[in-house]
């Protein structure tokens, strides 16, 4: 059975964090937007160029601006005139559909983000050093501990001794034990003992952190293959999932490193982190939409609970928030 609303109903302040670390990003781009139509009454090309450049800007992407522009485009070919409010309006539906948001599933429990049937579920994660990975991985591992799930972590960035300690730290802030070996141990060999202490300890979830080295992809397709192969000694059908860590605050960076990521390995889910204090929330958007790949979190704040189950109704609503 799929396991819906992993932390229960976002509470009030959930999504009071989600409206604050929205903050930004929904002022830059309505600012932006507020410039390319000021003194208009019509959309026209000089209209249409100046709102294709400020969503470009609050970086949803070119491809997914594209699409906006010329659906909007499509749509005002009929009746010029339109207020702010009308195009606000018309924004909001675009970006809805491009995230697939219908609104007769209104009320419906969200969908699931984890399929707890399997047992351990195995979540491997990847991601360049520096997004937000091993923070990702503690406050997941805190949350579901929370909910009453049996977590273990796997250490398995066996080069970067402060990914090790910086896990230990989440390990015993969220009372879930860890598996770890001497720096610079095979990741495989680590990422093995961890499933085996996991199905030995009857563990509902696996988390295992790894390496996050780009520059050399050759070395980074091989060592995550060679993980996959080795969890499938333990558990055949491991990782069910393969979550993909991007700070949403380097924008365009984060399109290319997905890009890498997703040429590397099987991405299956992708969490946006460092949403707060940025105005590049945009990427969200982008990313989901060029991808094919559901956003399953996202990061607004420092907080364990600011690590949110990525809900596209509320982010757009948050979004377009008066």
């Amino acid at each position: 059975m799929a396991f819906f609303g992993l932390f229960g109903k976002k509470s009030k302040e959930e999504k009071e964090s989600l409206d604050s670390g929205l903050q930004k990003t929904k002022t830059g781009i309505f600012e932006k937007l507020s410039r390319a139509i000021v003194g208009k009454s019509t959309i026209d090309a000089d209209v249409l160029d100046g709102i294709e450049e400020a969503l470009i800007a609050s970086d949803l992407g070119v491809e997914t601006t594209l699409k906006i522009v010329d659906s909007l485009q499509e749509r005002v070919k009929k009746d010029k005139f339109m207020n702010t409010e009308e195009l606000h309006s018309i924004l909001r539906e675009e970006i809805e559909a491009l995230l697939n948001i219908n609104h007769a599933d209104e009320g419906e429990a969200e969908e699931s983000v984890f399929d707890f049937s399997k047992k351990p579920y195995v979540i491997m994660v990847v991601g360049v050093n520096g997004v937000g990975k091993t923070t990702t991985i503690g406050k997941l591992a805190s949350r579901l501990h929370n909910s009453g799930k049996k977590v273990v972590l796997g250490a398995a960035d066996t080069f970067r001794a402060a990914a090790v300690d910086q896990l230990v730290i989440w390990s015993q802030r969220a009372g879930v034990p860890i598996i770890k070996q001497e720096m610079g141990s095979d990741p495989a060999s680590v990422a093995f003992d961890t499933l085996k202490s996991a199905v030995a300890h009857d563990a509902d979830v696996v988390l295992i952190d790894t390496a996050g080295r780009l520059h050399n992809k050759i070395n980074l397709m091989n060592e995550l293959t060679k993980i996959k192969n080795v969890m499938k000694k333990v558990v055949p059908d491991a990782p069910h999932e393969v979550l993909l860590v991007l700070d949403g605050s380097t924008g365009q960076n984060a399109y290319q490193q997905a890009k890498e990521f997703t040429k590397a390995t099987d991405v299956t889910a992708l969490a946006v982190t460092k949403l707060d204090g940025t105005a590049k929330g945009g990427v969200v958007i982008g990313i989901s939409d060029q991808f094919k790949i559901p956003v399953k979190f996202i990061g607004v704040g420092e907080k364990i609970e600011d690590l949110q189950i990525f809900d596209k109704k509320e982010f757009v609503a948050s979004l377009f928030k008066k």
